[in-house]
């Protein structure tokens, strides 16, 4: 079975880009590039989910908040992702396992998410 991950992020270039990435590595892919992020998961059901902090109109902060306080979500690893890297202590704050700078490498983006995949 392969594990399922969701990218939620409103850049549909990098939406694609990471989706065809983390599909050849053999990760199931789900993305959304819009703020309903938490009825997406409760439809995808991801073992992950890499979430910018930054989405249009929606603060990815509140997602994980809301997220990590659902019993039937908070045990799913929330990676955050964003370019300003002065977010990086707020996002772990509000319940985010990992911070990852964009722009970020490829290998550093796949040792994280097997951290929590593999």
């Amino acid at each position: 079975m392969h594990k399922r991950i969701l990218i939620a992020d409103d850049d549909l270039a990098i939406l694609e880009s990471l989706k065809l990435l983390l599909e050849m590595f053999n990760y199931e892919v789900e993305t959304t590039a819009d703020g309903r992020v938490v009825e997406k998961i409760r439809e995808v059901r991801p073992q992950l989910l890499l979430l910018d902090i930054w989405m249009s109109g929606v603060d990815g902060r509140d997602i994980c908040r809301e997220i990590k306080r659902d019993k039937e979500m908070s045990k799913i690893p929330v990676i955050m992702v964003s370019a300003s890297r002065d977010v990086s202590r707020s996002s772990k704050e509000s319940g985010a396992e990992e911070f990852l700078p964009k722009p970020f490498e490829m290998d550093e983006l796949l040792q994280k998410v097997g951290k929590y995949l593999d």
